[in-house]
């Protein structure tokens, strides 16, 4: 009979291969720099190089589909299916299986910006499309966390404060763009929560199988508790973070421009002072439609 820990060495092995394939491609003809990990140039949370390998190994996806007449809509919408099954496969506790499952929503979600700018079809309508299925496809795996986690009161609460934190940084961006102001970029955004959550999903089985079936929770079940326990945090210490510089350039703007919605309307954008990228007290560790943004 598959154990979920079975899902987590296959994982495992995709990991190493990849990222041995990705070394060697690097020792021999250097990294493979993208324009949008240069744009972005990382975070302490998913440094430059990790969304360079990122890129890297979905381009030939992306090129493979861009010769057939696969659409990039069709690949937001098939996110749904991976992503709503790792909910219901974490919900029971099979986190290896969800890893595999979360991974594919999660390429997909790089794939579908990227093959949209090589086609020439990108759109507000598809970027509005895929920012409704991103907010699906995490609150697929987080639901199914809280669902795991319904019998334990503490685990449950960390659980929502991680999916509320979560939306509340996608919101926070959303309002900034609304209100003419350019989003902060803060930490914990959707790409690096996707790689914590994945990567602890992973290794929770591996946990599992060196505490014993009758050991704490919080030791059969760490890395996943850890990640949850670190996205609650810093997620929603970054909105705090967020909305208090949106509403300082807010009001800094109106008062340049004499108040009122008419000025806000016709004002041009202030540039946000910088907030910290982790917050402090934290230790650092290396939105919306590609996997690194």
């Amino acid at each position: 009979m598959m154990r979920d820990i079975h899902f987590s060495y296959v994982m495992l092995a995709l990991v190493c291969a990849t990222m041995g394939s990705y070394g060697a491609r690097a020792l021999f003809w250097g990294r493979a720099r993208h324009e949008r990990a240069e744009k972005d140039g990382g975070s302490v949370f998913v440094g430059k190089r990790f969304m360079e390998f990122g890129y890297w190994l979905v381009e030939p996806v992306v090129a493979a589909l861009h010769r057939s007449s696969v659409t990039p809509d069709m690949v937001t919408a098939f996110c749904l299916v991976p992503a709503l099954a790792a909910g219901v496969a974490v919900s029971q506790g099979w986190f290896g299986l969800a890893c595999i499952l979360a991974t594919f929503a999660s390429l997909g979600d790089a794939v579908d910006g990227l093959l949209a700018r090589r086609r020439g079809s990108a759109s507000d309508a598809g970027e509005a499309f895929d920012a409704v299925v991103d907010r699906y496809v995490e609150f697929f795996f987080m639901g199914g966390l809280i669902i795991h986690y319904r019998s334990s009161l503490g685990l449950c609460v960390m659980a929502l404060m991680a999916l509320f934190g979560a939306f509340m940084v996608s919101y926070s961006t959303a309002k900034a763009e609304a209100l003419n102001v350019p989003p902060p970029r803060g930490s914990m955004r959707r790409a690096e929560r996707a790689i914590y959550l994945l990567f602890a999903a992973g290794l929770t089985p591996f946990a599992g199988a060196l505490a014993g079936s009758d050991a704490l929770v919080i030791l059969r079940e760490g890395p996943m508790i850890l990640a949850t326990a670190l996205i609650a945090i810093v997620a929603n210490l970054s909105v705090f973070a967020r909305l208090r510089t949106i509403v300082r350039v807010i009001r800094l703007r109106d008062a340049r421009h004499g108040g009122g919605e008419a000025g806000a309307a016709t004002a041009p954008p202030v540039v946000p002072p910088p907030i910290p990228a982790s917050p402090p007290g934290l230790v650092s560790v290396s939105d919306e439609s590609q996997l690194i943004r």
